[in-house]
């Protein structure tokens, strides 16, 4: 359910943006030449899964990835998410994993070690969605916590990953404080703050909780980046399959051809199954007609999540040693449904 938000603290973030780009001199308005060059997304190339904090990546203070902590050095980060990296192309097929930011994670002396997850999925060939979460308590408002310390954060993360192809930045998460054309304005003044980043490995978050990338598509200034949608089947207590598509589609909108569906899930942990149809469960419609429409249409789609502990979504868990771990998979069904959105595996008989 969306928070209260403060007009005063969404004007100031807006603001500061826009201050902070016309410093370095650069414009946001129009279509500048660098957007009307910027190549075609391919979309379907993005098969994956989030890999997430047990606290929902929330945080005020370092994100921590399932499995990880704050207290490994560099090689044991590296060591671990090589194994957590190795099971989800193992058990699910996956090329790409989506993982959070904040500048607690990147501005601290946990960046250094951080990294190493980052750079063991790119060694092993997986793409890597880099997206900002913002802080928890009043500081989860759909708004930017601190615009300077994202401005700084951003700052080191483009420097560390700009020349790494296999890595993608996600200026914000689910950036429901600001209306669609405030957002619209962020995501351009980021484009303008870092044209050193191909457009093709952005992705602009849609308007609201991610929820339509109708708004942000129609942008003549973000042309030529991927646009992340989300969707999930609790923000209907029940719809039918054909409502679920049908819902699906009016997010979209025309703008398949440059979305991925970043965040949709699902309970796998509750024994639901995926495989059969049962017009009466509205989970099962929703991951139905999410992974039919997303194979359908040719779009990419990242799992959510693939790790997460103690998250009934979860579509993998840890197993084995903590220093080496390994991931079991949660609902074979679940699997079977992602890997139908990416392109393989049967359709279910409706």
């Amino acid at each position: 359910m969306p928070a209260i938000h403060h007009a005063t603290g969404r004007l100031v973030s807006v603001l500061t943006a826009a201050v902070l780009v016309a410093a370095a001199g650069v414009a946001v308005t129009g279509t500048s030449a660098s957007a009307s060059a910027a190549p075609t997304p391919n979309t379907a190339q993005f098969k994956g899964v989030n890999w997430a904090d047990p606290r929902d990546n929330y945080a005020d203070d370092p994100v921590v990835p399932s499995g990880l902590s704050t207290s490994d050095s560099y090689t044991q980060t590296f060591t671990k998410a090589t194994r957590v990296i190795a099971a989800f192309r193992a058990n699910l097929g996956a090329d790409t994993v989506r993982l959070p930011i904040n500048p607690y994670t990147v501005d601290g002396s946990y960046w250094r070690s951080y990294r190493a997850a980052i750079d063991a999925a790119t060694q092993h060939s997986f793409k890597v969605i880099v997206s900002y979460w913002e802080g928890t308590g009043a500081r989860k408002d759909g708004l930017i916590d601190d615009p300077q310390a994202y401005r700084t954060m951003w700052d080191t993360v483009v420097h560390a990953y700009r020349d790494n192809s296999r890595v993608y930045f996600e200026p914000m998460n689910e950036p429901h404080g600001y209306t669609d054309s405030e957002w619209a304005d962020i995501a351009a003044d980021w484009l303008a703050t870092y044209p050193s980043v191909p457009r093709d490995r952005v992705f602009v978050s849609g308007a609201g909780y991610n929820d339509h990338v109708t708004s942000v598509c129609a942008d003549p200034r973000l042309r030529g980046t991927y646009l992340s949608l989300h969707d999930y089947g609790f923000w209907k207590s029940y719809a039918t399959y054909d409502q679920w598509v049908a819902d699906i589609e009016e997010r979209i909108g025309d703008c398949a051809g440059r979305t991925v569906a970043d965040e949709f899930g699902a309970p796998m942990t509750t024994g639901l199954d995926y495989n059969k149809a049962d017009a009466s469960d509205n989970f099962v419609n929703y991951i139905q007609a999410a992974t039919d429409t997303f194979r359908k249409l040719g779009m990419g789609s990242v799992y959510w999540p693939g790790l997460r502990t103690d998250d009934s979504y979860t579509l993998q868990r840890l197993v084995g040693d903590p220093e080496r771990p390994w991931l079991a998979t949660t609902n074979r069904s679940g699997a079977d449904r992602l890997a139908w959105a990416w392109g393989r595996g049967k359709p279910v008989a409706r």
